[in-house]
């Protein structure tokens, strides 16, 4: 609700009053929806318009998402912010997904503040994420869990593109009809964390063991069993003009990203081929104005594309893999999208708050691990490969603050829910959100509003693993359930039985 922020300390009666202002506006709504009042009296037209920024960065700077950060050489594909504008004559809502593998609060807050100045629109109702493309520079803060300070000059560019690209979106608003579904595509998604066969060594960089290793090798002996589920589904949103030309398609998969695999290209992985191939499909190339195509990353933080269980049966050829991925999955997209529904009115809306958490501690004992590791010479026998890198994000954490407020957020569209969390958030924390939710359909967006690293669910925590470790992982071990029941209160508020105008 409008007003909200979970985990700070707010006056009761000024929260209650948020409350309550949220409830009436709501029940507002849904009694004009149910009359069909909004729609046929108050003469409310529906209406979408998308568009594209090219936020292609510059050759020479460090490609991030892996443990090197070699200088890009080629871009094989421009990347995008790519937006999407809904207006349903009462609520406007604003989605882009960003080409990069992470996004600093601040720059998407530098975003959002230059669209309400320019557009009114309120910072509430925008929802901006990273898709996690592996093949670009960074656009991250340079410590998770301490404010971005001055943007870097890449890092306004975004912003300012960003926030173009909805306006440009806004220009673009024509009166539409909007539908969503569901297909499935089971495989290409694999969990990758596994639990190794007893006495197969499982050290982690903090001088100990853990009880999962995350990509154990493709058809390694030792390998038990998956440490977790996948989600299958692929979930999309579509809107078209009223007479059926085709606007733009955001789909939602929980797949963490499928790269090149060409060295040190800048690419938007294969989320920019879905985004050209299912225009493909819906036979909208070449359309003015241009139809927009959108990936968005779904609760991957634990999934690959990777059967682990198997070795290999070809050598993929640079970029054959992201395409071919991205056509499966675009192609179960586009029959499914041959069934959908769609709506002449539908009603929007938009919850956001502020949620206030732990940020985690070395320990003593893993402070004097991290500096005897950060003294020992790099040549020296190591205990596990990383252990210089984890030394210092240890040693980094040190002076860390105590606390962090983080963005949590959800959207309505219709009966579609939206969650949007700023983490790369394990599939279980997004099978429990579309379980729980009151919404017919519900997904959720991970690395939106801003980057903050992984959110393993408590389970895993003690499970340990690379995406549970400390410099990895920099929130407290509780912080999923809390963000869970903050998500599933936000869909509550904003959920009320409705009948759409068709």
């Amino acid at each position: 609700m409008y007003g909200k922020t979970a985990g700070n300390r707010r006056s009761p009666g000024l929260l209650r009053r948020a409350e309550l202002l949220c409830v009436a506006r709501l029940c507002l709504t849904s009694v004009l929806v149910l009359r069909g009042l909004v729609h046929a009296e108050e003469g409310r037209v529906f209406q979408a318009g998308a568009a594209t920024s090219n936020i292609t960065p510059p050759l020479d700077e460090p490609i991030v998402g892996g443990w090197n950060s070699p200088a890009a050489t080629h871009i094989h594909d421009e990347l995008y912010a790519r937006c999407l504008m809904l207006d349903d004559g009462r609520t406007k809502l604003v989605l882009v997904l960003v080409d990069s593998v992470g996004v600093a609060r601040e720059v998407f807050d530098s975003a959002k503040e230059s669209i309400r100045n320019k557009a009114g629109i309120p910072v509430e109702n925008m929802l901006m994420a990273a898709t996690h493309t592996h093949s670009s520079i960074s656009v991250r803060a340079p410590n998770k869990v301490k404010s971005n300070g001055p943007l870097s000059d890449y890092q306004t560019f975004v912003a300012r593109r960003i926030s173009d690209g909805v306006r440009r979106a806004i220009n673009n608003l024509e009166p539409a009809r909007i539908g969503w579904g569901r297909a499935e595509e089971p495989t290409q998604v694999f969990n990758r964390r596994y639990f190794m066969n007893p006495g197969t060594p499982t050290p982690n960089p903090f001088g100990g063991t853990d009880r999962v290793v995350m990509n154990p090798g493709r058809g390694n002996p030792n390998i038990d069993k998956a440490a977790g589920p996948t989600d299958p589904e692929i979930t999309f949103l579509s809107v078209q003009s009223t007479d059926g030309r085709p606007i733009a398609l955001l789909a939602n998969y929980s797949l963490h990203y499928v790269g090149p695999s060409a060295g040190s290209v800048i690419s938007a992985d294969y989320f920019g081929v879905f985004a050209d191939r299912i225009q493909e499909l819906l036979g909208a190339d070449r359309l003015d104005p241009p139809f927009v195509g959108i990936m968005s990353n779904g609760t991957s933080g634990d999934i690959n594309n990777i059967n682990w269980l198997e070795k290999p049966s070809r050598r993929w050829p640079p970029y054959a893999k992201m395409r071919q991925v991205a056509d499966l999955v675009a192609r179960a997209v586009h029959q499914a999208h041959e069934q959908i529904e769609f709506h002449d009115w539908v009603p929007l809306d938009a919850c956001k708050s502020e949620l206030t958490l732990a940020v985690r501690e070395p320990t003593q004992e893993q402070l004097a691990y991290a500096r005897k590791i950060h003294d020992k010479p790099e040549d020296a026998p190591k205990h596990h490969a990383r252990e210089h890198v984890y030394a210092n994000r240890v040693l980094d954490l040190a002076d860390a603050p105590e606390h962090r407020s983080l963005p949590l957020q959800v959207m309505r569209i219709g009966e579609l829910g939206i969650c949007a969390i700023p983490f790369e958030v394990f599939v279980e924390i997004g099978l429990e959100l579309k379980q729980k939710s009151p919404m017919g359909q519900t997904f959720t967006i991970s690395h939106a509003n801003g980057s903050y690293g992984y959110l393993p669910t408590v389970r895993h925590h003690e499970l340990g693993g690379y995406e549970t470790w400390l410099g990895t992982n920099n929130v407290e071990v509780q912080a999923a359930p809390k963000i869970v029941d903050a998500s599933l209160s936000m869909l509550r508020d904003l959920h009320a039985p409705v009948t759409v105008d068709q």
